[in-house]
């Protein structure tokens, strides 16, 4: 007979054995691949690559010229694509909010408003842009930073749409978007594990294919709030889509650190010049830096080789010249039943028996007489 408390069980479930249970069953239901196309015929997740995007953002100056020349620099430092941010003004900011005076040494105009127009790219602009990308032969896309922006990208067809921080919690915007069905890339600035538990489960009831990155809403980012570990709980939280990380920080190190703790989308403004107007300009890399993070990202992949440990080819000249055998400490007659103390372990010429194998000799007959310091071969010991 159940009691009671037996009856009530599901209640009762502690919180967190709740949510574990609803986090796995809601995975199985839908099975989303580590590994997805992010743009025609670039894949990222598995052994693929780190996807590198250059964030050109508003550091363009509200200039089409100097965007051009940031996309052909983001291209030729080696970056996978070029990243602009999209508004709808009227739809992104209350008539308030860009109404109110605005008096940074940042400013394009005296209102938020004119400062924002200043730096926003007509529909006309951002076609021109789109195709100046593909002529250089880089991928363009923009974080759509209200509905009625997603919508447009959308319409020119971006390969795949960027959620920015400041909507990674808009769940009718992340919905609408993942309904579109292309590939999202998720920034994870000012939130916490809870609120991306709850926009991994929005996500994907409509869309299989997203990747989120670990990122620090602050420019520049100060070291000791980068947060790295949180790449590797993210691994563990969310096991089947690709995690990535987007940085504000000074430098490169940071980011390089990242990819090799399993990076595969990587994220970071640029800029032509960090002297310029605008806030996001500190934080963002200069040309030489740009391309020295691409090289520096593929050399750790690289050097990041394969999780077998194993002998490999190019150690045999080392083993060779100082790989230890097992040698006779003393002389031993022919019919010699081994012991531990008639073996040593030495630098041997020709190399035999290895050191790890020396106590299974122990009791074995030797087949031949030794004599000091004579390598231990196989064909010595009888079996």
């Amino acid at each position: 007979m159940q009691s009671s408390s037996d009856s009530a069980a599901p209640e009762n479930l502690l919180k967190k054995d709740a949510e574990f249970i609803y986090r796995h069953r809601a995975r199985a239901e839908l099975k989303m691949p580590l590994e997805f196309e992010l743009c025609p015929g670039r894949k990222i997740g598995g052994s693929n690559p780190c996807f590198i995007i250059a964030e050109i953002g508003q550091n363009h100056q509200g200039d089409i010229d100097i965007a051009k020349k940031m996309i052909r620099m983001a291209k030729s430092s080696g970056a996978d694509c070029v990243k602009f941010q999209k508004s709808e003004l009227e739809h992104r900011f209350a008539k308030r909010a860009l109404e109110r005076s605005y008096s940074s040494p940042h400013a394009w105009g005296a209102t938020y408003g004119d400062h924002k127009r200043h730096l926003e790219f007509s529909h006309a602009q951002y076609k021109e842009l789109q195709s100046f990308a593909q002529e250089v032969g880089i991928f363009f896309t923009a974080s759509g930073m209200d509905e009625m922006a997603v919508d447009f990208l959308h319409e020119i067809n971006v390969p795949f749409f960027k959620v920015a921080s400041a909507d990674t919690n808009n769940i009718p915007y992340l919905e609408k978007t993942a309904k579109k069905g292309r590939p999202m890339v998720i920034s994870s600035g000012m939130q916490s594990m809870e609120i991306m538990r709850n926009v991994y489960q929005t996500v994907k009831k409509h869309n299989s294919s997203f990747t989120f990155l670990q990122c620090t809403s602050a420019y520049p980012l100060p070291l000791e709030h980068v947060n790295l570990r949180i790449i590797t709980e993210f691994q563990k939280e969310f096991p089947d889509i690709p995690i990535g990380y987007s940085g504000h920080e000074a430098g490169i190190s940071v980011s390089v650190a990242a990819v090799a703790l399993g990076a595969k989308v990587l994220e970071r403004h640029v800029t032509l010049d960090k002297s310029w107007k605008g806030s996001d300009h500190a934080a963002s890399l200069e040309p030489a830096e740009l391309a020295a993070l691409v090289r520096e990202i593929r050399m750790v992949e690289v050097a990041l080789g394969s999780p077998v440990k194993q002998m490999l080819p190019c150690e045999s000249s080392c083993h060779s010249k100082l790989g230890k055998s097992v040698v006779a400490k003393k002389a031993v007659k022919k019919g010699t039943e081994l012991t531990l103390d008639m073996l040593g372990v030495k630098v041997a010429e020709p190399q035999g028996i290895p050191p790890e194998k020396i106590f299974k000799l122990v009791g074995k007959k030797i087949t031949k007489d030794v004599e000091e310091d004579d390598t231990i071969t196989n064909d010595m010991i009888k079996h």
